[in-house]
């Protein structure tokens, strides 16, 4: 079987729903001897661009000053499939399963205050969403004490594997297998998946398509 388009995001609002819960993001750029720098940041998702922020001196400034190019990549591990779930002797069965999305993109830095300071109130509210803090207004110094790195997308691919490509008597063989193993994500990883447990016993509840 073909998995790589089972495997496709096709919705673009899972696109963003995904990068809305993920926390850590890579950005990757060129640096002056044509080598690629990648860099974990934090992130926002808005108006269908990335927003990150930074300090004012740095070196993936400088490789977007030189190239604005830049990828920009964020994932999360679901599950990780021991080998054992399929065979207890062979290794190379081992799998994962998980989320992921991948941009190509140009990257700017913002200079107008009222973007700037929507985007440093968006991450705030992201990471802090409970609150007990004040936005920004524009005329804040604040707002000239960091640089803001826009990456607008030029393609964007998201990919996600949580059985979708199995039967559905083998994905819920597996889903008894990951409730078994019962790891610190399995709960959530069931979820994920479109089953939970009712009455004691593993249920699919939904027919989750992304």
């Amino acid at each position: 079987m073909q998995l790589v388009g089972v495997l496709q995001i096709k919705s673009y609002e899972k696109i963003k729903e995904f990068l809305n819960e993920e926390h850590v993001g890579r950005i990757s750029s060129i640096d002056i001897n044509g080598f690629p720098q990648i860099i974990p940041m934090n992130f926002v998702f808005l108006n269908n661009a990335v927003y990150m922020h930074s300090h004012v001196k740095g070196e993936k400034l400088n490789n977007i000053s030189q190239n604005n190019k830049v990828g920009f990549e964020a994932d999360r591990e679901l599950e990780f499939l021991p080998s054992y779930f399929e065979d207890p002797h062979n290794a190379a069965l081992a799998d994962t399963l998980y989320v992921s999305v991948v941009i190509k993109g140009i990257a700017s830095f913002v200079s107008d205050r009222e973007e700037k300071t929507l985007a440093l109130n968006a991450l705030m509210k992201k990471y802090q969403p409970e609150g007990f803090y004040d936005p920004l207004q524009s005329d804040a110094r604040v707002i000239d004490a960091v640089v803001i790195i826009k990456v607008t997308p030029q393609t964007l691919h998201g990919k996600y594997k949580i059985g979708q490509h199995m039967s559905s008597g083998d994905r819920m063989n597996l889903a008894r297998k990951i409730s078994e193993k019962n790891s610190s994500t399995a709960k959530n990883t069931l979820k994920i998946m479109g089953f939970e447990e009712i009455d004691g016993v593993l249920t699919m509840v939904d027919e989750p398509v992304w």
